[in-house]
């Protein structure tokens, strides 16, 4: 069954089943930049296996964000690039980008305070009164 039809309705869920993943985003983020081969990309991202990007890409091409050139040469030379679908993800990537700096300075400025994070669930059983 292609991968489209697995999406869900919901427009949010619809957009981060798309981009979500551990490789997506980074990807995306070097592609804005302009095209870059495999290898380029891996180098850029060093603590994915070739394996994981591939798919990751693949998966971005299956859904028009990302197109993926095959050169006719030996060896062959494969190129990705943002699609205009791709780039209009640009600042929306951002905006992840610069909330997810928020969030992590709140939590360290928590911790340095002695703030508990009120959003883990408590431990234990309620005491009962007799």
């Amino acid at each position: 069954m292609p991968i489209i039809k697995e999406l869900p309705h919901v427009p949010a869920e619809r957009a981060l089943r798309v981009i979500g993943g551990r490789w997506k985003v980074f990807a995306l983020y070097f592609l804005f930049d302009g095209p870059k081969r495999l290898s380029e990309l891996r180098r850029l991202i060093p603590d994915v296996s070739q394996k994981m990007l591939v798919q990751s890409l693949r998966e971005l091409e299956e859904h028009g964000i990302v197109h993926r050139e095959v050169f006719a040469e030996v060896p062959p030379r494969v190129v990705y690039t943002a699609t205009k679908l791709g780039m209009s993800l640009r600042p929306i990537v951002g905006a992840l980008c610069d909330w997810g700096k928020k969030h992590r300075s709140e939590l360290e400025a928590a911790a340095v305070s002695g703030v508990k994070n009120t959003t883990q669930p408590k431990r234990g059983t309620p005491s009962k009164s007799k």
